[in-house]
């Protein structure tokens, strides 16, 4: 796959159907937070309204459990850039990024991400909705070391250093 030489696709590869998290999918995003030794969170979106369920539901989740919130935002799925969202995303003050879907406003907003700020995927935690090969090849693998995620039967999995999906055991 090509290097990142620009934060926008070139071609658009048409999403997997888009729903909300489950359960199992939630307690594997925050145990997986936790593992990590997370207090806060910054917490990411389209602004489907899918999506926005989702991230409400990840934050109470983590609320409950008794950690922190530094921020919540949403992205559009199409946008001249993703500037303004991914600079305000990769400041919060947060030990963990959780990222949900779609997978298309993800992966534009992931290569903002890449592009102009210093976040570190192997900071982020990926819901089920762009945790597939479809989504991550959006973005390219090789441009995503240490990035992990969970399935949404609450499967966690990280990416190993031959951009390869690795099951891990549950936490």
């Amino acid at each position: 796959m090509d290097a990142l030489t620009s934060p926008l696709l070139r071609a658009r590869a048409a999403p997997p159907p888009e729903s909300s998290v489950t359960d199992n999918e939630v307690a594997a995003l925050v145990a997986l937070a936790r593992s990590r030794g997370a207090q806060t969170l910054a917490i990411g979106s389209g602004r489907t309204p899918p999506a926005r369920d989702a991230a409400r539901t990840v934050a109470a989740a983590w609320e409950h459990a008794g950690g922190d919130i530094a921020l919540e935002i949403t992205w559009p799925e199409t946008a001249a850039s993703w500037l303004r969202q991914a600079t305000r995303f990769a400041a919060a003050q947060a030990d963990l990024w959780i990222m949900l879907g779609p997978p298309l406003g993800w992966a534009q907003m992931t290569r903002r991400l890449l592009w102009s700020t210093p976040w570190d995927p192997a900071r982020a935690v990926l819901a089920a909705a762009v945790s597939d090969t479809r989504a991550l090849d959006l973005v390219g693998r090789h441009n995503l070391p240490g990035i992990s995620g969970v399935t949404r039967d609450g499967h966690p999995w990280h990416l190993d250093a031959d951009d390869q999906i690795v099951p891990r055991t549950k936490t």
